[in-house]
């Protein structure tokens, strides 16, 4: 039996879909957070993080009054305390609503409509405040995450069996350390779409400061046992921060982000930190005119 969110999402996903010709706001699809939530005990209305979720449309388009194409990259970014989350392909299906409407007399206006259009259409459907940028063509291409260490360069690859491919926590291991602070990049975390059970590849980044130390080849193990998981990206990241908030001390430091490849010329960059967390040289970089990608990823 389906549930709620799968029944939602399913809607627009695994099926053909012609979208819309015009400009249509009734495609977005808003999909509760809570029932993912209540799996690993985080409750809504006292959740255990900060955080923010950063959506990339790399294709969005739509063309002036005199039929001129306008075509930039458009960023998208709202708080994790809301309610909802986006539906990805209904996100889509939205923004390729606007490719062959009209709006303003210049690219210029054509822009600023189109901006005030999405932010005042989302900030409706999500029922919160939703920021809405637009990336000049030659915006600069930043890398982010400048600290984080690939935890492969950590661990010795010919003592590590990977055997468990279903979410387990079970897997992560601790010991005492006289080293606070870590910053951990994995490259292969991988998981698949709840409905259509398409890969999602993408990069996690961890930093924790804590007197317990995760023992990297664990924590390998762990995110490797995504690959079989079927969940969207922001419930990868907030099951991940949990499972691993849930080990350290309570007060220690804690931040996950992933950032996944694009897939339909979108994609979706979750972030979560601890309420103590002010660790500004990271997460400061993910701001609405830069791109969050480590290396731009195409």
């Amino acid at each position: 039996m389906q549930n709620t969110t799968d029944k939602i999402a399913s809607k627009f996903l695994g099926k053909r879909t012609e979208g819309s010709y015009t400009y249509d706001s009734s495609l977005i699809l808003p999909i509760p957070r809570e029932e993912n939530r209540k799996q690993y005990n985080i409750s809504n209305e006292n959740l255990p993080f900060k955080g923010w979720d950063i959506w990339h449309a790399y294709e969005f388009s739509a063309m002036s009054e005199n039929g001129i194409p306008v075509t930039r990259v458009l960023k998208i970014k709202y708080n994790c305390n809301n309610k909802f989350l986006m539906e990805s392909k209904s996100l889509k299906l939205y923004l390729n609503s606007f490719n062959m409407s009209r709006f303003g007399k210049t690219t210029k206006e054509c822009l600023e409509i189109c901006k005030n259009t999405i932010e005042k259409d989302l900030s409706e459907k999500l029922q919160t405040e939703v920021e809405v940028n637009f990336l000049e063509n030659n915006s600069p291409r930043v890398e982010i995450f400048s600290k984080f260490q690939n935890i492969m360069e950590l661990v010795d690859e010919s003592k590590i069996k990977i055997e468990q491919f279903k979410e387990n926590p079970e897997l992560i291991e601790t010991e005492i350390s006289d080293t606070k602070e870590y910053y951990i990049t994995f490259e292969s975390l991988r998981s698949n779409c709840r409905v259509t059970h398409q890969p999602d590849f993408g990069d996690a980044f961890i930093y924790y400061n804590s007197e317990k130390h995760i023992k990297e080849e664990s924590l390998v193990k762990y995110l490797s046992s995504f690959r079989s998981e079927y969940h969207f990206h922001e419930e990868c990241v907030e099951m991940i921060f949990k499972r691993l908030q849930n080990i350290l001390n309570k007060n220690d430091k804690l931040f996950v982000s992933a950032l996944y490849t694009r897939r339909g010329g979108i994609d979706i960059c979750p972030s979560r930190w601890t309420s103590n967390c002010e660790i500004k040289d990271v997460y400061d970089l993910i701001d609405l005119n830069k791109f969050a990608r480590n290396g731009i990823k195409q």
